[in-house]
């Protein structure tokens, strides 16, 4: 190492540290049990909503704004449900120190947590698999070799095609496996893991924030707000050009940088693994066999099987986890069959197995972020719970300013509950019947209360370490969450400028 480069490092050390992901989530589940000991719990009713979305009639159970009321006891008082140190059978087994048990367990197959923890080690097994013929990185030496000087187009194209899958289809948990091929491609070719995540992870939600036509988050949000889906698509279409401008911008100005110094990445470090594997390759002619062109289109018919499979069959975490299963062992087959890299059939299990270790800590953040949630009483409105009380209080004093204030209030307060429920359909059915109404009474009309809840979600999922995806993503990397939001907090606060000129520009024209 160079003296220069260590130098550096030293300098970096002596820098402030961010905690680490798990410190951060316990920070957070204290927090929230105090919170249990000193709010009151409340509740609501909720109702059954119906709006059409195409030709086809959707349903959402939601809950009802004008129906909240704080839980009394029997001589009228209000009442708190404090979580217990343990579990208690009075408490649904729920208890501040069993948090990470009860958030992993909780859910089910179609989201969080069980559902995305499996997801996320199906996929890490199946790509173990793929990793382990050697196809991918045989794959990018060889594109390296080919492209010499005009790789740097890769940034730009790869953004602007992701974020549009996240503006079309809601692309999320589908970059967690991009990732895997893309973030060794970009460290490869003398760039960090940044510009991996951001050209794929970020893309897609800066589409999602921005997004036209999503039918998981945006269509859900205007339906509960009782206004046609899918309205309003010009405003976000050059939202969504706008956006997506900034955040190509951004990531190809930083990626230059890291060209020419990859020492100022905060992921110098952590990239050494993928670096290292890389070393002294650079000048060897990779050997490119029938093999390894069969595996990588595996992975290129398993992309266009998921992208059909969402787009025209709404599929989701069970079958697209089915998917890349699919992809890892037809690549083992592969692999075993032109003895790639020397594989044997006890290879395909084994890398299967080391493939789901490596993104073990990702999935571990996915059930104590979920804990954070069941510690606060759980999403469900017609239970007694300190969220409840939260999301109603807070929906109150947004509504008590000037229409314009109100509207950018409202994009705060999304924000913000996004860290606690970071699903974006989940969101919507808990906060648009709320915000809808709110609007009315403030002055400005509900499509702007929409895109608060759309511009709020999205953006903040680029920093919340209570993001399953997000986390997943940065587990692909090897980067901590710490020297990520080190990084991301710079964009996110030019993101939240952004999307507070927008909502001030859409209060303004009557956005409707």
């Amino acid at each position: 190492m160079s003296v220069d480069v260590k130098e550096k490092q030293d300098k970096k050390e002596k820098t402030f540290k961010v905690p680490h992901t798990y410190v951060i989530i316990f920070a957070v589940i204290l927090l929230c049990s105090f919170l249990t000991y000193t709010v009151p719990v409340g509740q609501f009713e909720t109702q059954e909503v119906k709006y059409m979305q195409g030709e086809k009639e959707r349903t959402r159970t939601v809950l009802d704004p004008e129906s909240f009321q704080l839980v009394t006891n029997e001589a009228g008082e209000t009442v708190t449900k404090p979580v217990p140190i343990f579990g208690t059978e009075d408490f649904g087994g729920i208890g501040m120190l069993n948090y990470v048990f009860e958030g992993l367990v909780s859910g089910d197959k179609w989201g969080s947590a069980v559902g995305i923890v499996a997801f996320i080690l199906v996929i890490g097994g199946a790509f173990g698999i793929v990793l382990r013929t050697g196809a991918v990185e045989n794959g990018i030496m060889a594109m390296i070799s080919r492209t010499k000087g005009k790789e740097f187009a890769i940034i730009p194209i790869i953004f602007i095609l992701f974020s549009l899958g996240g503006a079309v289809f809601g692309m999320g948990e589908e970059a967690i496996p991009f990732a895997m091929i893309l973030v060794p491609l970009v460290i490869a070719m003398g760039y960090d893991a940044i510009v991996g995540v951001c050209i794929t992870y970020v893309a897609t939600q800066i589409g999602f924030a921005t997004s036209w036509m999503n039918p998981f988050s945006l269509a859900v949000a205007q339906g509960v707000s009782g206004i046609p889906v899918m309205s309003g698509a010009g405003f976000r279409i050059f939202m969504w050009v706008v956006f997506t401008g900034i955040g190509v911008a951004y990531t190809v100005k930083y990626a230059l940088k890291i060209k020419k110094d990859p020492t100022k990445s905060v992921c110098y470090e952590s990239d050494a693994y993928y670096r290292n594997d890389f070393k002294g390759k650079e000048n060897i002619q990779a050997e490119f066999n029938t093999g390894h062109a069969l595996v990588l289109l595996t992975i290129l018919l398993t992309v266009v099987w998921t992208i059909w499979g969402v787009v025209k069959n709404g599929y989701y975490i069970p079958e697209l986890a089915s998917q890349f299963f699919v992809m890892g062992l037809a690549a083992g087959i592969i692999g075993v069959i032109f003895k790639l890299n020397d594989m044997k059939l006890d290879d395909i299990a084994s890398s299967f197995q080391s493939g789901a270790a490596d993104l073990v800590g990702a999935a571990m953040v996915v059930g104590m972020a979920k804990g954070i949630i069941i510690v606060l009483g759980g999403t469900d409105p017609t239970s007694g719970t300190v969220l409840n009380t939260i999301l109603h209080s807070m929906g109150n004093a947004v509504g008590s300013l000037p229409p314009t204030i109100s509207a950018w209030l409202m994009y705060v307060f999304q924000s913000v509950f996004n860290f606690f429920v970071v699903s974006g359909s989940g969101q919507a059915a808990l906060t648009m019947p709320l915000m809808a109404p709110l609007a009315d009474i403030v002055g400005v009309t509900r499509q702007v209360a929409v895109l608060a809840f759309q511009l709020g979600d999205g953006f903040t999922n680029l920093i919340v370490p209570t993001s399953g995806c997000l986390m997943g993503v940065l587990g692909v990397a090897r980067m901590s969450w710490g020297d990520w939001a080190k990084w991301q907090i710079k964009m996110q606060a030019i993101l939240f400028v952004m999307a507070s000129l927008f909502m001030i520009v859409a209060v303004m024209m009557g956005y409707n």
